[in-house]
């Protein structure tokens, strides 16, 4: 197995691994609400649910890191091209914004929500949402992977499914920018649905990298030597 096939396989099964993990994760978390004393009863009423959503979205953020790393150094296919590449280079940048803001509302955010102090909460609230925008920057790096695959003639996913993954990952961008810095209230569950569907495709993706290159693997060794 070369290089770039072992880096495109691991990169796959963490990809998937972090999209699994994160679609879980958005499952239980639900569309935030600009008002933040609604947000704040919110956190207190589920307590619990919220510590481990965001435990569980730094662990898969994280993941996301480990696997665009790993496609960076594999020199494959996913990477030949300046945007793709790019587009690569982003995502871990995003993934540790963001895990930064899972971990500050795990802790600091989850603590003030419980004991009902609104000025720690506020302040904390306000850097969270500030880091949390590498997640809008992970949604435009989602958005040129699956474009770049729904121009693949031999891609590892359906072309309707990457052009579906492509609109998610443009409409998630969207409604964070809606939601987060226009404070608009429909911006949140746009967001969480298109979030959702593009999760869906990137453990589909991530996936498909794992049995497309353990197939090509395969196939390699059934094909006898001409020596």
């Amino acid at each position: 197995m070369s290089h770039s096939d072992k880096g495109m396989r691991v990169a796959g099964a963490w990809l998937a691994l972090a999209s699994i993990t994160l679609a879980l994760a958005l499952v239980f978390h639900g569309p935030p609400s600009p008002d933040l004393g609604v947000q704040m009863q919110h956190i207190a009423d589920g307590s619990l649910r919220w510590s481990i959503v965001h435990w569980g979205a730094a662990a898969s953020l994280s993941c996301f890191a480990i696997a665009a790393l790993i496609a960076l150094t594999a020199g494959s296919r996913l990477t030949q091209d300046w945007w793709t590449m790019s587009a690569w280079a982003v995502l871990p940048i995003g993934a540790l914004w963001t895990t930064s803001t899972a971990v500050a509302e795990a802790t600091v955010v989850f603590n003030a929500a419980i004991t009902g102090n609104r000025e720690v909460f506020e302040t904390w609230w306000m850097y969270a949402e500030g880091r949390g925008n590498g997640f809008a920057a992970m949604a435009i790096a989602f958005t040129v992977i699956a474009a770049n695959e729904a121009r693949q003639p031999h891609g590892g996913v359906a072309h309707w499914a990457a052009r579906i993954a492509t609109v998610a990952g443009a409409a998630s961008f969207a409604g964070w920018v809606l939601g987060s810095w226009l404070n608009l209230a429909f911006g949140g569950p746009i967001w969480l649905i298109s979030s959702l569907v593009m999760c869906l495709w990137l453990a589909w993706f991530g996936l498909s990298l794992v049995r497309v290159q353990a197939g090509q693997v395969t196939m390699r060794r059934d094909i006898p030597s001409k020596a």
